[in-house]
């Protein structure tokens, strides 16, 4: 394989600008998250913002910028599957959490991108632990229809945005049925009802903004937005935890057959791990949610992850939920505790390989990112260079690279460590420069 890699090097390289900017990542533990392949003492170049050669023993080009990845583990950068960077900075505090719109007249409308800013806080934070992109969703706050969420790139430059109006948003479960009105029946019928307004809205757009359709629910903006998701052009993804609903969602198709569905939470997935496969629908999830703290997760456990992928279900992985929208640098520690649970009497966990590629390949997979999530000829290049094992929660990042460059290493927490690290005793701190 190494050696079929060098044909297409050299044809890359052949054809490649002598003015672009190369490097060279040599002799680490390269992880590419192709299967469980690891390549002992590797090599990746990167060349123009793409990956030109993953291998043994290939030759550095001449006038590359090598990185020394001897001791160290290389990846492909981690692809959150869910999460609330860029919209979120402290999520009590109003001003800085656009989420969710409590007041709002609209559901499905509402667009995350316009509110997405690549000077937050917790981007930087996140990109130093290995974070190279993300799937930025918005919260349900009044409506089961929360709300079209976002694709971005974790670089520190402005126009991260690389795509908006990605995905539709919907509750459903038990906060879905509070928000249609106190019940799962008023769910899904305001779910159903939603589709169908849609289908109406693009049959004739004219007769909606007239008033003609006089039994509508939704606002017009709203039944727009939801066009592409019944047309299959964008996927639903639906939050949902109970078995029952699970199976309920995926029955969603006989009336919608061109519905793409993406299931986020699924925390009983487990229990109809054979219908989700069956119905190769995708599964966004944490592994680590294991307590019934709700009635409709009475099933939940750590295996749930290891027992769906063992099914045939895609997995990926996604922080949603409470107050950690914004901490996908965590992905790392949920990835090695899937492995960590096969090791558990009547467990079922992941392969290492699985694990990565969970965080990943299988993610952005998921949402038709073709050209990210493993190191590759051809792929764009987010390579992460880790100190140490990156499913270990000692290892940490020490380079990250996004479409080819190399980003800074900093964060607001890393400045104001180095800024007050080594104040002599009784210093006062030092007044911020204006």
């Amino acid at each position: 394989m190494i050696r079929a890699f060098g044909i297409a090097v050299a044809a890359l390289l052949a054809g490649t600008s002598a003015n672009a900017v190369t490097y060279a990542i040599t002799g680490g533990t390269v992880a590419t998250a192709v299967g469980e392949g690891v390549i002992e003492g590797g090599t990746v170049i990167v060349r123009d913002g793409r990956i030109v050669a993953v291998g043994k023993g290939i030759a550095v080009p001449a006038g590359a910028t090598v990185i020394d990845a001897g001791g160290k583990w290389v990846t492909p950068g981690i692809v959150a599957g869910m999460s609330t960077l860029g919209i979120e900075e402290v999520e009590a505090v109003d001003q800085t959490n656009d989420t969710g719109a409590r007041k709002s007249p609209f559901s499905a409308a509402i667009d995350v991108a316009p509110a997405i800013s690549w000077r937050a806080t917790p981007i930087a934070i996140d990109r130093l632990g290995g974070v190279t992109r993300a799937v930025i969703g918005p919260d349900a706050t009044t409506d089961i229809f929360g709300g079209q969420g976002a694709i971005i790139s974790l670089a520190d430059q402005p126009g991260i945005l690389m795509r908006p109006r990605a995905f539709q948003l919907i509750e459903m479960g038990e906060d879905g049925a509070q928000f249609a009105g106190g019940s799962r029946p008023a769910a899904w019928l305001n779910l159903r009802n939603g589709f169908a307004e849609a289908q109406r809205y693009a049959r004739n757009p004219a007769a909606f903004d007239s008033g003609r359709v006089r039994d509508s629910i939704l606002k017009r903006l709203d039944a727009a937005a939801l066009v592409p998701v019944v047309e299959g052009r964008i996927p639903a993804v639906i939050h949902v935890e109970r078995a029952s609903d699970i199976i309920a969602v995926l029955g969603l198709r006989e009336e919608f057959p061109r519905l793409r569905i993406i299931l986020l939470g699924a925390r009983e997935g487990w229990l109809v791990a054979d219908k989700i496969a069956a119905a190769h629908v995708p599964v966004l999830t944490l592994p680590l949610f294991d307590l019934p703290d709700e009635f409709e997760t009475l099933a939940s456990t750590r295996s749930n992850v290891g027992r769906l992928v063992a099914a045939g279900v895609q997995v990926g992985l996604a922080i949603y939920g409470g107050n950690s929208g914004w901490q996908a640098r965590n992905l790392p520690y949920f990835a090695g505790n899937t492995v960590a649970q096969a090791s558990v009497p009547g467990g079922v966990g992941l392969t290492r390989g699985q694990a990565l590629a969970a965080m990943t390949r299988v993610t952005a997979q998921i949402f038709g990112l073709t050209d990210l999530g493993t190191l590759e000829v051809g792929k764009r290049a987010d390579v992460v260079v880790w100190d140490g094992d990156p499913l270990e929660l000692t290892s940490a990042p020490v380079s990250v690279m996004i479409d080819g460059v190399a980003q800074p290493m900093v964060s607001r927490q890393t400045l104001l460590r180095d800024r007050y690290l080594s104040l002599a005793p009784g210093t006062l701190p030092l007044q911020y420069r204006k």
